[in-house]
This record gives C-alpha cells, structure tokens and sequence, in this order.
C-alpha cells in the first residue's frame, strides 16, 4: 500500500532499524525462490515480492527477535519464512477474488493465469517449510504450521460467511484472525521463541501480534468505502462489488430497516447489483454510523497492541512497535 510520509515515519524507523537483517532477509527470500527446472516461479515471484510492498511481517519477527536479544541468524530464516507464506496467500487470495489489482499492480493471475499463480503460491508453501525446518526448532514449526492452516482456514470460512447476511460479527472475528492477525502473530511469537525469552514475553509477543493484526485488517476493510486505490492499493469499492461482508456493512446490516435489509440482501446475497448502489450503500453505512463504529474498534485493537508490549523490556525496538501500532490505524484517525 502507499502511504503518505508523515504516515510512513514509524515503518521506515523501524525498516532503518533493521536495515542488515531485512538485506539477509531479501537476499535469501531471492535465493530461495529460484528454481532452476521452472523459470516461471521466480517472474511471479518477483513480481509480486518486488511489488514494493513494506515487509512489515518479516520486520515484526526481527524486531522481537532483536528486542529479546537474539544474536544468532535463524530469525532472518524465519522472517523469510513468514514473507513467503504471506506471497503465497497473496497469490492465492488474488485468484479466490479474481483480482485485477494488487498494490497499485496487475496481479499475477491476470498478467499469467491462475495455474501459474496457485501452483507458485504452492511453491512457497513448501519453500517455508523448508526454511522452519533448518532453525531446528519444533516449537516453531508448530507455530507457522499452524498458522498456515489458520490462514487457509479463514480464508474456506470466508467463502461461505461472506455473502450470508446471517455473518455476525463473531463470525467476522473469526474470518480476519484467520486470515490476517494469524501470521501477524506467529510473526512476533516466532521472534520470542527463537530468542528463548520467558514465556510471559512469547505471550506478549503473541497478543501484539494478533491485535495489531486485527487492527490492519479492519482499517483495510473500512478503507474500501473510504480510500483511494493509490492508498489502498486496489480499487476502491472493491469489497462491495465482491460482496464480501466486512465489519462496516455488517454493522449496517444490523441495524438495518426492512427495506434497507432487502437492498443488503440484493447486492450481497444475490449479487444483482446496479449502478449507483455502491453509493447507497456508503450512505446506509453513514447513517447508521458504522463507518465510525468500525474506526473505533480499529483504533481499540491498535491500543490493546501498544498495551501488551508493556510486558516487554525496554527497548529502541518495543518503542518502534508501539509506534507501528499507531501507524496502522492513522490513516482512519
């Protein structure tokens, strides 16, 4: 996505920070997505791993990493590891949504097809495995193994939640912890974990993780009723058109009208959608307040973020977090 640098300032700190590690981090991912046999997987690869996106995930593990002390180098393995499940979900989400635009880019399925973009997103699956495997550590294998399955969990449960006018927002919660807070967590555990802090630090970790996750994805969803592609990185409206149930439209649901409901059941449920009716929709929600409900719960999560990095020692680095928290929900403050 594309920020403004007022907002970029925490995330470049952070990036600055970490400068040597994210290089490591970079030249394994390059190294690791080569394949000499299918010279396709390293164009998609590189198409999308190039794309210009911030690497907040892998800069998350090496950051607790490095907060807790760690000096050897299997957090750069693991930061890898995370970046390449996250390219690989990317793949794979762009081909479920039959995206067009992926951080102001054509996706990798419209510019090859999705063959290539599911078998290369497979690719990276294995790839990660390979690289938690060679940290020695089962403990964290069994962390972002599990992750990965929560992943592609949420993502199954959003196929049949999405366009149920009966979704609430439990089964909300349990769709964005799956499919986003469940890699943000396992990011900052992992970093613990291979450090060998105390456990109350590894829970620490794990809680930052997962509600700066769920912040990230809430902003996200509001600002497609109220970004720009520039910002966002795709087009505006395009969970609408979709029909994807996100949190501002199922507050609107909610507290719909009789009528109301019936336009919510045509657009979402039916998909019969017709011009003008994204702009209905945006008014529903503005009546009903729920763009700002959803704010708040946004700028809520990114709070209790910054709170569990109180259980963490002093550092430049938890100071850099705390402030990353801060940066994911400024551009909906």
């Amino acid at each position: 996505m594309s920020l403004d640098n007022a907002v970029q300032k925490p995330i470049d700190r952070l990036s600055a920070h970490l400068a040597g590690d994210m290089e490591a981090v970079n030249t394994l991912i390059r190294r690791r997505m080569a394949s000499e046999h299918a010279p396709r997987i390293p164009e998609v690869t590189a198409h999308l791993v190039e794309a210009g996106g911030k690497r907040l995930r892998p800069m998350l593990t090496l950051a607790a990493a490095r907060m807790l002390g760690y000096t050897g180098d299997h957090h750069v393995r693991l930061a890898a590891t995370v970046e390449f499940i996250h390219t690989a979900t990317l793949l794979h989400d762009d081909v479920v949504d039959e995206s067009a635009q992926r951080r102001g880019r054509p996706t990798a399925n419209l510019l090859w097809d999705n063959k290539s973009s599911v078998l290369v997103g497979d690719y990276l699956f294995s790839r990660s495995f390979q690289l938690m495997v060679e940290t020695g550590s089962l403990r964290v294998l069994d962390i972002l193994s599990n992750a990965s399955a929560t992943i592609a969990e949420g993502e199954v449960l959003q196929l049949s939640a999405a366009q149920d006018l009966r979704t609430d927002e439990s089964v909300y919660m349990k769709v964005i912890r799956g499919k986003t807070a469940a890699l943000f967590s396992a990011a900052t555990e992992v970093g613990g974990v291979i450090a060998g802090a105390p456990e109350d630090q590894v829970r620490a970790l794990f809680t930052y993780g997962d509600a700066l996750g769920i912040a990230f994805q809430i902003v996200d969803d509001l600002l497609d009723y109220g970004g720009t592609s520039t910002v966002i990185g795709k087009n505006t409206g395009d969970d609408f058109r979709e029909r994807k149930l996100t949190l501002p439209v199922i507050k609107a649901v909610a507290k719909a009208s009789a009528a109301e409901r019936e336009f919510w059941r045509r657009v979402i449920e039916k998909g019969d959608q017709r011009e003008g009716d994204l702009d209905h929709a945006m008014a529903l929600m503005t009546r009903h307040g729920t763009m700002e409900a959803t704010r708040d719960e946004a700028l809520a999560w990114a709070a209790k973020a910054r709170d569990a990095l109180t259980a963490l020692p002093p550092h430049a680095l938890r100071d850099m977090l705390s402030d990353l928290a801060d940066y994911v929900v400024a551009r909906v403050s």
